[in-house]
C-alpha cells in the first residue's frame, strides 16, 4: 500500500475512534452512573490492559516499558484524560469540543511554525476554512461556559497537542502507548484515592468507561501513533477538527438524531478545508 494512503486511512481510523470516544464519555457522564474520576480510571486501566494483551500476542512483556516508556508521556495522557472527563461535568459538548480542538490546533500550529513549517496560501486558506466550518457547526449553541469548565478543557487539549506531537518521533505504536498507558495509572490511582467520597459507578458507566478505554483509547492511540510520523504538525492539528463533526453524526446513525442544514454545511466547509491542507503542493 502506498505509504500517503496508508497514512490516510490510519487517520481516517484513529479519528473515527476519537469521536467514539467523545460519544462514551458524553453518554457515561451525563447519565450520572459514573463519576470523573472513576470514568478516567477505568478508562486508563482498561487501556492498559489491552495494549499489554496485544503485547503478549506479539510476544513481548509489559514490565521493561516501565523504563523505556517516559514519565512525560504517561503524564500527559492522564491530565489530557481527567481533565476531558472532569470538564464535562461543567460545560456543554459543544462548548467542550469547541474550546479542546480549538487548543489543540492553536499549540500544533505554533510548534509547526517554530519548527519551520509554513502551511502556505492553500494551507491557511483550509486552515480558515475548517475553523469556519467548526464555528458554524458549534457556535448557535454555545453559551459562556464556567470559567473552571472551559479551563479544564483547555488544560486537556493542552496535554493532547503535547501526546500527540510526542507520537511524531516514529517509535514504535503500541510500545509507546502501552507504555504511556501503564504511568499514567499512578496519578490515575492517587486521583481516585482523593474523591473517593464522591465516588459512584453503575453498571452501564462502567462498561461505557472500559469500551472508552479498551478500543477507543487503547487502539485508537496505537492507531494514531502509527498515523502522526506521516503528518506535519500542522496536518496533524487540522484533521482533528473533523471530530466534533464525526461525533455529531455518529449521534445522527446512533442515537436519532436529525440531519440539519447547519450539520451538512459546516461538514462540506471542515472537509474541504482539510483536504485542501493534506493535498497542498510542497513549496519549492
Amino acid at each position: 500500500m502506498h505509504h500517503r494512503t496508508r497514512t490516510l486511512l490510519l487517520t481516517l481510523l484513529a479519528l473515527l475512534a476519537f469521536a467514539a470516544n467523545s460519544l462514551l464519555c458524553r453518554t457515561a457522564l451525563r447519565d450520572g452512573g459514573i463519576d470523573p474520576a472513576s470514568f478516567t480510571g477505568l478508562r486508563l486501566a482498561s487501556g492498559a490492559i489491552m495494549l499489554c494483551l496485544l503485547l503478549a500476542w506479539r510476544r513481548q512483556t509489559c514490565a521493561p516499558l516501565l523504563q523505556r516508556g517516559t514519565v512525560a508521556g504517561g503524564a500527559l495522557l492522564f491530565v489530557y484524560a481527567a481533565g476531558f472527563s472532569f470538564a464535562y461535568q461543567q460545560v456543554g459538548a459543544a462548548t467542550g469540543a469547541l474550546v479542546l480542538f480549538a487548543t489543540v490546533q492553536m499549540v500544533m500550529l505554533a510548534v509547526g511554525m517554530v519548527r519551520g513549517e509554513r502551511p502556505g496560501i492553500q494551507g491557511w486558506v483550509g486552515i480558515a476554512l475548517a475553523c469556519c466550518g467548526l464555528a458554524v457547526l458549534l457556535m448557535p449553541g454555545l453559551q459562556s461556559p464556567p470559567l473552571g469548565g472551559a479551563l479544564l478543557m483547555a488544560l486537556a487539549g493542552l496535554a493532547w497537542a503535547g501526546y500527540s506531537l510526542r507520537g511524531r518521533n516514529g517509535v514504535d505504536a503500541l510500545q509507546s502507548t502501552a507504555g504511556s498507558f501503564l504511568l499514567s495509572l499512578p496519578p490515575a490511582a492517587l486521583l481516585l484515592l482523593l474523591t473517593l467520597p464522591a465516588a459512584r459507578i453503575d453498571a452501564q458507566g462502567a462498561v461505557l468507561a472500559i469500551i472508552s478505554g479498551a478500543l477507543a483509547s487503547g487502539l485508537g492511540y496505537v492507531i494514531w501513533y502509527r498515523a502522526l510520523p506521516g503528518l506535519s504538525a500542522t496536518q496533524a492539528a487540522t484533521v482533528q477538527l473533523s471530530v466534533p463533526l464525526l461525533a455529531a453524526l455518529g449521534g445522527i446513525a446512533l442515537l436519532g438524531e436529525s440531519m440539519s442544514p447547519r450539520l451538512l454545511l459546516a461538514g462540506t466547509a471542515i472537509v474541504l478545508g482539510i483536504a485542501a491542507v493534506i493535498y497542498r503542493r510542497a513549496p519549492r
